[in-house]
């Protein structure tokens, strides 16, 4: 079938508006209901008011909320990726590696480090042209979150999901981090590879320098971020603070030396993230000045659009919503049709 995507997702935010008017339209017919009431029993309703049908106003709301969903899915514009076309393209590998120990969660930044660092990520992807990218996530472990790739479509979805339950084990491992994206670029990209970190710099798992020096042996250059402040704050895990073994609050701070220690080991660079700024289109400023290679990828060239066949299926259900009326028919109510035992249609 292909790569399934919607060219303009945004619209499928008007999704949330659709239970806000189902609560609107059980809020009104409760309040008609209260009203009727009023006037009358329950029992001698039916006798003073023949021709009143919930049920054909329920049937129709719904029908009227089908065809609203389908709609507003088809104004997201759903495609099947039809046709594979290799393309040739002029730029480097980049690998991004996140840190998602528990003190990205420290809320220096606002709303917290990590999500600051998931917005900045997507927006760097949002730019991205040429590049091929890759996404590792690490804390006490490293692990490869996303392979390097073309598809930025895809990358923007791994990051949105990434998070601190993605890796068991809690500790800074960026040692791990470094060693494993030098093993995950793709051969033909030698001598354009560069490698951006991500990270409040606590490291207490491994040598991240060794690392780095090995990673600057196989021609990649190390882009280090921190994220955090030197006074730090506490981390917010859930309703409440980190405490250590004492009952004390844990602060989390930045460790500048051991980023800037990784960036010059290669001939890169680390920037201090700030509430203004991330720090990656700085970085990104400083790759695009190196030297690019040419490498083919397979890429969906055309696009079948699916609106269509939605738009038709909303249209027949707001005609069969138009038609039914809001009230019980009298042509049909003398054949007895659809009434039940009490005596409703």
């Amino acid at each position: 079938m292909g790569l399934f995507r919607f060219a303009n997702p945004h619209y499928l935010y008007l999704l949330a508006a659709l239970p806000l008017l189902a609560v609107l339209f059980l809020y009104a017919a409760r309040n008609r209901r209260k009203r009727l009431e009023r006037f009358s029993e329950s029992k001698l309703l039916h006798e003073l008011a023949p021709a009143v049908s919930t049920r054909r106003v329920r049937n129709k709301f719904i029908l009227f909320l089908c065809a609203a969903a389908l709609l507003i899915v088809a104004a997201a514009r759903p495609q099947f990726g039809s046709k594979l076309k290799e393309q040739t393209r002029k730029g480097i590998e980049i690998m991004l590696a996140v840190d998602v120990s528990n003190s990205m969660l420290a809320e220096d930044f606002e709303p917290n480090r990590l999500e600051r660092s998931k917005y900045a990520i997507n927006r760097l992807l949002e730019g991205m042209q040429e590049d091929k990218v890759g996404l590792i996530v690490f804390a006490g472990d490293a692990y490869v979150q996303l392979p390097i790739t073309a598809d930025y479509v895809t990358a923007r979805n791994f990051t949105r999901q990434i998070s601190t339950d993605m890796v068991s084990r809690q500790g800074t491992a960026i040692g791990a981090a470094i060693d494993l994206a030098a093993s995950s670029f793709s051969s033909e990209s030698e001598g354009s590879r560069a490698l951006i970190i991500i990270t409040d710099g606590e490291n207490h798992e491994d040598d991240a320098v060794a690392a780095a020096r090995a990673a600057a042996e196989k021609g990649i250059t190390l882009y280090t971020i921190g994220i955090g402040t030197p006074e730090g704050a506490p981390i917010k895990i859930g309703n409440d603070y980190l405490r250590d073994e004492k009952g004390e609050m844990v602060v989390s701070k930045l460790d500048e030396q051991t980023l800037e220690s990784i960036a010059l080991l290669s001939g890169g660079a680390y920037i201090r993230s700030n509430n203004k700024s991330i720090g990656l289109d700085e970085i990104i400023e400083k790759i695009n000045r190196t030297e690019k290679r040419e490498f083919k990828t397979m890429a969906f060239d055309e696009f079948n659009e699916q609106y269509q066949y939605l738009t038709a299926v909303a249209l027949l259900l707001l005609i069969g919503e138009w038609l039914m009326l809001p009230h019980k028919n009298p042509l049909l109510a003398r054949f007895n049709l659809f009434k039940n035992a009490n005596n409703e249609e």
